[in-house]
């Protein structure tokens, strides 16, 4: 009984074309598809592999120059020709003392700022505010 509907299933027809040779290809084409998204899904990953490695290389050797380029910065015999175009020089050994004797410390002379005088024009602006204040 059941080889006999299993055998209808495989004999049965629509349009002169076995049934079981519609679902065949069916399932071929379901297959073929499968395959070609997930190529599609491998191609576009490796498209974004390649382009995170370039990225990676990219920064890789912004890094080598950078590194390079502070290096080239904290050269000593460039430091100290920058101290010396600064005027910067090291502290005296008679400077250097223990907290205890940081009271005693003479004063450094520091020079007063220097305030320029405001330019013609703008003085009396400045006059003429404070009279506006107190006119309000």
């Amino acid at each position: 009984m059941i080889a006999q509907s299993v055998q209808r299933l495989f004999d049965w027809k629509i349009r002169g074309i076995r049934w079981i040779e519609i679902i065949g290809v069916v399932c071929v084409a379901a297959m073929v598809f499968s395959v070609y998204v997930a190529k599609a899904a491998a191609a576009r990953e490796s498209a974004e592999i390649g382009s995170l490695e370039r990225q990676i290389a990219e920064n890789a050797q912004r890094v080598r120059l950078l590194r390079a380029e502070a290096a080239r910065l904290e050269q000593p015999g460039r430091l100290e020709a920058l101290s010396r175009g600064a005027e910067l020089a090291p502290v005296k050994a008679e400077r250097q003392v223990d907290e205890e004797a940081l009271p005693n410390l003479k004063p450094v002379h520091v020079p007063p700022p220097v305030v320029t005088a405001p330019a013609a024009d703008a003085a009396p602006s400045d006059a003429v505010a404070p009279e506006a204040e107190v006119a309000r």
